[in-house]
């Protein structure tokens, strides 16, 4: 008796180990890649814009997706590239080689645009926070953005700083990197068709922290608006070099600056700055607060800037592997290309024909007693 019960026993477990296996065999992975400043100076730009694919990967294998009919879970291969453009193109040929069947990043435009030649020719989709123009204008079909391009925030911004601001002398100073470079000269281009005058435009670099020559020389041509396309480790020191040299105007600062960090460097300095983001502030995106929840209880910190545009970069890549039912970029890049997906930054995340965002929206926030509050929400239409 007891052996009979222990022998169907084991019947019954190598039955159970036997349908294991067949469940285990009918799920699949899907290798996503991820590349990002993971060190040095924008470090917390990368964690947070690495957070938000996290958080995307987990709401999107929850529903269990299936991909060629196969029960699927997505996965991601994470590399630093370190901001740099050489460092880039090296994780970019890494990522192809491990097979990865889709791309989110990288996050700078210097970065993104070399290395989007290698993810073109293996083609696969690559989903980036660059901003330049030029990623998006050189023929792959492989490009794509999850936030505005400099030519929508800069456009934008060159005409809001002319017609409502009243600015009528403007200096503008770039960092000479791809997306300052490009910032600035859309900012320029508008603010000079709305009827602004631009009395001198100087160029520093992404390592620079002495601004005094290139102030002293701004300062002569007396502006009333000094506008700065660059990150935050060059804005915030500029502008309170720019107050130790008593220049009056405005300081008005691009894209990265709406940090902690911006007000911690700069001090009483940044009272009174203005800075430009895209996309709604976090509380009035469509999915800000339930994002936000969900992004705490798994990281137990508040989201930052980037990573609700990661979050919806990632969702677009898996929902259109989902809706192919192929994680071949051949059969599913069509399909990115006609996505109209809501997301947690826009009800309508979409690509125009060069894969940039229909929904271009723009905030402009102004430091008040140490605070950014939000002041102004813009179209680029």
């Amino acid at each position: 008796m007891n052996t009979h019960l222990s022998m169907v026993a084991a019947t019954i477990s190598a039955v159970g180990l036997t349908f294991a296996v067949a469940a285990h065999a009918d799920t699949q992975s899907v290798l996503l890649g991820l590349a990002a400043p993971m060190t040095g100076a924008q470090a917390q730009y990368g964690k947070d814009f690495q957070s938000g694919v996290l958080l995307a990967l987990d709401d999107f294998n929850a529903t269990k997706p299936k991909v060629d009919g196969k029960e699927t879970r997505f996965t991601l291969e994470s590399m630093d590239d370190q901001a740099d453009p050489k460092t880039g193109t090296v994780v970019a040929q890494k990522l192809v080689d491990d097979g990865i069947k889709g791309m989110i990043g990288h996050f700078n435009s210097g970065v993104t645009i070399p290395a989007s030649a290698i993810y073109s020719r293996a083609g696969i989709a690559q989903i980036s926070t660059a901003t330049a123009p030029p990623y998006t204008r050189q023929g792959f079909k492989t490009t794509f953005r999850m936030m505005t391009s400099d030519t929508q925030q800069g456009g934008v911004m060159g005409k809001y700083v002319v017609q409502t601001l009243k600015a009528k002398r403007i200096a503008i100073i770039d960092d000479r990197t791809a997306y300052g470079q490009g910032l600035a000269e859309e900012f320029e281009k508008s603010a000079k068709a709305a009827g602004g005058n631009i009395v001198d435009h100087e160029f520093t670099n992404d390592k620079a922290v002495d601004f005094k020559a290139i102030l002293t020389s701004v300062k002569a041509k007396n502006p009333d608006f000094i506008y700065y396309a660059g990150a935050d480790a060059q804005s915030a020191p500029m502008i309170k070099q720019a107050r130790t040299l008593a220049m009056q105007g405005t300081f008005a600062s691009g894209e990265m600056s709406k940090t902690d960090d911006f007000i911690k460097i700069a001090g009483s300095a940044a009272n009174g700055a203005i800075v430009s983001l895209a996309g709604l502030p976090l509380e009035k995106m469509p999915g800000g607060p339930g994002f936000t929840q969900r992004y705490k209880a798994k990281f137990n910190t508040e989201p930052t800037t980037y990573s609700p545009y990661s979050y919806d970069g990632a969702m677009a890549l898996m929902k259109s592997m989902v809706a192919a039912n192929s994680s071949d970029p051949v059969k599913y890049l069509p399909v990115l290309a006609k996505i109209d997906m809501k997301g947690v930054t826009t009800d309508h995340f979409s690509y125009d024909q060069y894969g940039d965002l229909k929904d271009a929206i723009i905030t402009v926030y102004k430091c008040e007693n140490g605070q950014w509050k939000p002041v102004d929400i813009l179209g680029s239409k």
